[in-house]
């Protein structure tokens, strides 16, 4: 008589077998930009591909200072998951990585240098791996507005103004701000640092040093009034208060108006949304006083980190291993686009770029041109300077009462990091 295995010990034989091929899910926590999705979409799901047992989870964070503190949060509760793609620089070293983040020193063969010291952890451990290109930080400009108004690109502000009130004359919204998203009003500060370093080259040590302050820096404090110049002559649109990035990126996209101050990250998104109007717009770096120095302030890319509590370290290692290689660079570019250089070696853009890239690369193709921006010079980077910019660009706080003020929000930043001298 022939003995058939119970059902119970088949279920047992099925279960016993599942968990020797039991999938491991990588839970992921990124912005919710367009193109940081789109990216890490590309990049997991290729992943997956290539090794089916490993799964992915994504979660989008919020942007600006509310995403500042959830990553703080988790990450000094154990609740952070495996991979987290956040600001490096002055951000990265807000979150204590020695303590929070895993030593990713050993997968950074393709990583180029600049990128690694912007990730290095006050014990010399790098802690990161780039994600995304380098961007530049100044203002979009919409072509078919400038050709119908026979304006030419600014090398100035002076010049710039002169453009914003040819705009303005001609019934048409000169620039477009979105302080429904405020970390996007920190643009006309941050992207002035390439002018700021051009007027005052030891500024950045200075500044670290307690020695140099917003306030008493006549260049430092040409951002904060910037901000106050063009929301008292009347350029911007009517919801500034309100419109978020996207509706930025549309307005300058479809020439609801003339110029969105932003980093290239940007095009990205003009590339997801609005494909059709990509060449449609340029851009330019934040001019400054002297048209012969006119350069722009240069962001390196955001990082992809390992939280200290993570459980499945040499999976997510491998995931991030797989992103920081030519592979991994080429589909980030296939998903976006070439929008900046990428820091990886062997990974090259295609000849074919939008002309906003085009209009970039020159300023990294001379020596001289660029000036990190500096978060990326400096561990100081006060947190309420999101609001501080809102404030300003709002016709609520003068500029020099508002540099004033970020003196003093920085003071307490510098003290938290135990910097000499505060």
């Amino acid at each position: 008589m022939r003995h058939y295995p119970s059902a119970a010990l088949l279920a047992a034989f099925a279960l016993s077998a599942g968990f020797a091929h039991a999938e491991t899910v990588l839970s992921v926590t990124t912005d919710g930009n367009a193109e940081t999705v789109a990216a890490m979409e590309a990049l997991t799901a290729a992943y997956t591909a290539a090794h089916p047992d490993i799964t992915f989870e994504i979660e989008n964070r919020p942007g600006g200072a509310d995403g500042d503190n959830l990553v703080k949060t988790r990450l000094a509760t154990g609740e952070a998951g495996d991979i987290l793609q956040y600001n490096s620089g002055s951000l990265f070293q807000a979150l204590k990585p020695v303590d929070t983040l895993v030593d990713l020193s050993d997968i950074q063969g393709s990583v180029i240098d600049s990128f690694k010291s912007v990730v290095t952890a006050p014990d010399g451990t790098i802690r990161g791996v780039p994600f995304g290109p380098a961007m530049g930080g100044g203002i979009y400009y919409n072509k078919k507005i400038y050709a119908e108004l026979g304006l030419s690109v600014p090398k100035t502000w002076a010049e710039f103004m002169a453009n914003n009130e040819r705009i303005k004359a001609a019934g048409k919204v000169a620039v477009a701000q979105t302080y429904g998203d405020t970390w996007s009003s920190q643009l006309f500060v941050l992207a002035d640092f390439y002018n700021v370093q051009a007027a005052v080259p030891t500024f950045a040590a200075d500044y670290t040093a307690n020695k140099a302050k917003y306030a008493t820096t006549p260049a430092a404090m040409a951002g904060f009034q910037h901000l106050e110049d063009v929301y008292k002559a009347g350029y911007l649109n009517e919801d500034f208060g309100v419109a978020k990035f996207d509706d930025g990126v549309r307005m300058v996209a479809t020439g609801e108006a003339a110029h969105y101050p932003m980093l290239t990250f940007a095009l990205g998104n003009i590339k997801q949304n609005f494909p059709e109007n990509l060449e449609d717009v340029g851009f330019f770096a934040q001019p400054g006083d002297d048209p012969a120095r006119n350069g722009l302030t240069v962001w390196m890319p955001a990082g992809l980190y390992i939280p200290a509590a993570s459980t499945h370290v040499a999976e997510a290692k491998d995931f991030l291993a797989f992103v920081a290689s030519v592979e991994g660079c080429n589909i980030m570019i296939g998903a976006n686009g070439a929008t900046g250089p990428y820091l990886i070696k062997g990974c090259e853009l295609p000849k074919d770029v939008p002309g906003a890239v085009a209009d970039m690369m020159p300023y990294f193709q001379a020596d001289g041109m660029t000036a990190p921006a500096l978060e990326f010079l400096s561990p100081i980077k006060g947190p309420a300077l999101e609001q501080i910019t809102v404030e300003v660009g709002s016709g609520i706080r003068p500029a020099a009462e508002a540099a004033a003020l970020y003196d003093q929000d920085v003071e307490k930043q510098a003290k938290q990091l135990g910097l000499p001298n505060w």
